[in-house]
């Protein structure tokens, strides 16, 4: 669920008191580990932190105006999340946040990016602490771009059927028929 509050104040206030201790509560482990250089706000409905268009004026691809996203963080409809864009961009980060996650005992509830969580006690912090804290500014950005710039796996687009080539139609109408012995007649029997 996107919010329209315009500031973080409003977003916490705007919260049911038991998201909203478990949000600040996140929300401080990410500050507290954050590498010097991004900012906090409001972005695409949800508290954020991000690469200011003063250290990255290119903003983020998908929408320039937009600054390069780092971190999430919302409560949703039926569980809270924290959006990680780190632990996908480089070779090895997803394996190592999977790993130190699962080493804490605690379940791991995963996308390609966001952990979900019903509850604080759901949530690894000392892994979100140093998972946010790995990743300076450069670092990120440098990351980001090898990303951009990477070749992507071409996808089929929804809706396309294979080609199939006239004779291969034809070799699978000719095996649907079959000839009776008795009287000579062509009958299609389905497979």
């Amino acid at each position: 669920m996107q919010s329209t509050a315009p500031t973080v104040e409003a977003y916490l206030a705007s919260l049911p008191a038991d998201r909203r201790e478990a949000i600040e509560r996140v929300r401080a482990v990410i500050n507290d580990n954050l590498p010097t250089g991004y900012a906090e706000g409001m972005q695409y409905g949800m508290i954020g932190w991000f690469v200011p268009h003063d250290v990255y004026p290119k903003g983020y691809h998908c929408d320039p105006k937009q600054p390069l996203p780092f971190v999430s963080l919302a409560s949703q409809k039926n569980h809270m999340a924290v959006y990680l864009c780190s632990v996908y961009m480089a070779p090895g980060e997803l394996a190592w946040f999977e790993g130190a996650w699962k080493a804490t005992g605690k379940r791991l509830d995963m996308g390609k990016s966001c952990v979900r969580f019903k509850a604080l006690e759901g949530v690894a912090l000392e892994v979100l602490g140093e998972a946010v804290s790995r990743w300076p500014v450069p670092k990120f950005i440098a990351a980001y771009e090898g990303a951009l710039a990477a070749p992507r796996p071409t996808r089929k687009k929804a809706g396309t059927k294979k080609k199939t080539s006239k004779k291969k139609v034809a070799k699978k109408t000719a095996s649907k028929k079959k000839v009776t012995k008795k009287t000579g007649a062509t009958k299609t029997v389905s497979k």
